[in-house]
């Protein structure tokens, strides 16, 4: 039995992207942390885009991120202290484009190379966004495009091009902040951010418990053309099969939908984008203000069905 008290209004009794605790009536605390190793060689790019990663689940939530502390595990025995000025001076700069305060944080020796954020939000306890507030008939919006884990993949390889690897590098680096601060002025009902567990994962996480389906229609989702080239060659991340493996029974997939694009569907993202659900009479006014606001590749991509069997339908 984990301690709780009556203010917790997100906590571990559901899986969500973030805490959220009442202070008062008219505000509370939106508490997360997140961090990883490296998967960009360059470090000032590894910390923008660990601190845009951290950040992303305070959106989520429907809350403006306010303070951090950093996260940061280094071997002193490999690596020149350098490497972590400058991954900590991309943090910093992530921080201050989301107008952020860095107050603190904690480091130790280690191993392998981590680094990351503890952040805490400001939210109105009644404009709490969470996962499983899906309604039927509503829109689900998706403002980031997917192939962040296959395009790391063929980086790694040495198979993506230096126009690529930039392009792909300034996509995980960017706040989730204009379509977070859009997306407030409308009748969102649900919302989370595409991460690890990749655009279905995290859909799945949505349907659990909502008494509700998804429909999917593959077409529509924003998909980075060389993602769906490089995984078509086998170059698939290792997280991407467990995301499979772990959903595939609750997911039906049309005869349309070919194995690369359901493999690419369960790719894990590093800093995706949000997944908004919106009901259907403001859905298309949400997704041309978010374009007009700079968010160019917010798309609906489904809706939510009133089938209380809890799947996930993809065609």
């Amino acid at each position: 039995m984990f301690p709780t008290d009556g203010n917790v209004l997100v906590g571990l009794e559901r899986a969500d992207d973030a805490g959220v605790y009442r202070v008062s009536d008219d505000l509370a605390l939106i508490q997360t942390v997140d961090f990883f190793t490296p998967i960009v060689d360059d470090p000032y790019w590894f910390g923008q885009i660990a601190a845009a990663n951290a950040l992303s689940d305070v959106y989520a939530m429907g809350g403006v991120p306010k303070t951090a502390m950093n996260l940061v595990g280094f071997p002193l025995n490999r690596l020149d202290i350098g490497v972590l000025r400058q991954i900590i001076q991309g943090g910093l700069d992530k921080m201050q484009e989301a107008q952020v305060v860095l107050i603190g944080g904690h480091s130790v020796e280690d191993h392998e190379l981590k680094y990351g954020l503890a952040v805490t939000g400001f939210v109105h306890p009644a404009k709490v966004l969470v996962k499983r507030n899906l309604k039927p008939g509503d829109v689900l919006i998706l403002t980031k495009p997917l192939g962040s884990g296959v395009i790391n993949t063929a980086i790694k390889g040495e198979l993506a091009s230096p126009e690529l690897t930039e392009r792909i590098i300034r996509l995980m680096a960017t706040l989730n902040r204009a379509a977070a601060e859009v997306m407030t002025a409308y009748p969102v009902h649900a919302c989370t951010d595409i991460t690890g567990f990749g655009l279905l994962g995290h859909t799945a996480e949505m349907v659990v418990g909502s008494g509700c389906s998804v429909h999917i229609r593959a077409r529509k989702v924003p998909i980075l053309a060389e993602a769906l080239e490089f995984a078509a060659m086998g170059l698939l991340p290792a997280g991407a099969h467990k995301n499979k493996s772990f959903r595939l029974p609750m997911v039906s997939f049309a005869h349309t939908v070919d194995a690369v694009m359901q493999d690419v569907l369960f790719d894990p993202q590093t800093s995706g984008g949000l997944l908004i659900s919106i009901a259907r009479e403001r859905a298309d006014e949400l997704v041309s203000e978010l374009i007009q606001k700079g968010v160019a590749d917010a798309t609906p991509i489904g809706e939510v069905t009133a089938d209380a069997a809890e799947k996930i339908m993809v065609t």
